[in-house]
């Protein structure tokens, strides 16, 4: 097999893994583990814990700076162990609100990564990102 025709299978499969696995983001794997609970709901409040607590010191800061570098593998922590909830929770009403605050934490830390330079667009998408992360622990809190 030529490396013409592995070359797209190898991109596809890069591609279809980045959702729910920490090929890109490694270092979600290590917050993930520190803040394990007895269900994946309770990882999941635990993470949103965690990344509220990291966005409020990455307040003030500029660039990625090392409170910056842990939201960001933080957020991907919490949008990987998303796909990892158990299926009777899946099924719930609930749970689909809990993804679409997931879609929306998503799109606030975009705007973030684009304005981590800019003070006060920062603060302000911080800011943003913390209301949100309540709402999302509001949320996983009902599935418990």
């Amino acid at each position: 097999m030529s490396w013409k025709a592995v070359l797209p299978v190898v991109a596809l499969f890069l591609l279809s893994t980045s959702g729910c696995s920490y090929l890109f983001y490694p270092h979600a794997k290590e917050f993930t583990a520190k803040a394990k609970g007895a269900t994946g709901v309770e990882t999941l409040i635990n993470l949103t814990n965690m990344a509220e607590a990291t966005a409020q010191k990455a307040k003030g800061g500029k660039g990625v700076d090392q409170p910056f570098d842990d939201l960001h593998n933080q957020f991907h922590a919490i949008d990987n162990s998303i796909c990892g909830v158990e299926k009777s929770v899946r099924e719930q009403p609930s749970y689909a609100l809990a993804v679409t605050h997931n879609k929306e934490l998503k799109t606030i830390f975009r705007r973030l990564w684009k304005y981590q330079d800019d003070q006060p667009q920062r603060d302000q998408h911080l800011d943003l990102f913390v209301s949100e992360l309540q709402d999302m622990r509001q949320t996983l809190q009902t599935l418990r």
